[in-house]
């Protein structure tokens, strides 16, 4: 890399940084400790939702795509980013790492779960490295009128990162209609409970990848979500989904 690109991806990653830097952490933990998900409005402005979606079509900067049909998975589309990931999405990666890192390694006490997170985003990827996990798992997705995203979890290996992140980078009522983000629960000895996330053009959505730990009568339990999209009527969706462990 040379100097003027190296400098340009320290600054997006110090505004990145400092734009998450801004929200409440404190109550967005307290939200996915209530919920499971938390909202954040504008992590990003329309011009670099429209410059990440712009990517799609640049074969370049992926390593691999998935035809959702092709697999049972649903209908649309994904790429898969290959390393260096764009500066924009390596910097929101290493960024928010740090952030969710001490709930993550809250919710896996609560659990009952031995595995601990580091501090750093770099020494968490070390660590799937050192496991065969070295594929990175950020992701563009493209749905048009008709698609859908089947509920699933994004776990990819032994070394898995409890929190991520997906982002809206189309205006819904503009860019498309339909096509939510949706999640749901499953709490033992109870049907599953469905939950529909509200988001805007830019707006970021955190949530558990697989359990989390919820208070009961008789203690701490653990449920289970998945997510997926409802089907989009009208127009083209795209959103970025920023992983934080990587693929075997």
């Amino acid at each position: 890399m040379n100097a003027q690109l190296r400098d340009a991806s320290i600054t997006i990653a110090d505004a990145h940084g400092a734009r998450l830097q801004q929200f409440d952490w404190i109550g967005v933990a307290s939200n996915l400790d209530a919920q499971g998900w938390a909202v954040l409005e504008g992590v990003l402005s329309p011009p670099e939702c429209r410059a990440l979606a712009s990517l799609y079509a640049n074969d370049a900067a992926f390593r691999s795509r998935v035809v959702m049909a092709r697999h049972g998975f649903g209908r649309g589309e994904y790429r898969y980013f290959s390393y260096p990931l764009p500066a924009p999405v390596a910097s929101l990666r290493g960024a928010a790492y740090p952030l969710l890192a001490p709930l993550a390694n809250r919710w896996n006490a609560a659990m009952g779960i031995d595995v601990r997170y580091p501090a750093t985003h770099a020494e968490f990827l070390a660590r799937c490295h050192a496991a065969g996990q070295s594929r990175p798992t950020p992701l563009l997705l493209q749905y048009a009128a008709g698609d859908y995203n089947c509920l699933h979890q994004d776990l990819y290996g032994e070394q898995v990162f409890p929190l991520q992140l997906a982002i809206l980078l189309s205006e819904p009522g503009r860019d498309f209609s339909g096509g939510e983000f949706v999640l749901t629960e499953q709490r033992p000895r109870m049907q599953s409970r469905p939950q529909v996330v509200p988001l805007r053009q830019g707006d970021a959505v955190v949530f558990a990848v697989n359990q989390r730990p919820v208070s009961g009568t008789r203690g701490i339990f653990r449920v289970t979500l998945r997510h997926g999209v409802s089907r989009v009527h009208a127009g083209q969706r795209h959103t970025l989904g920023v992983i934080f462990h990587d693929a075997t």
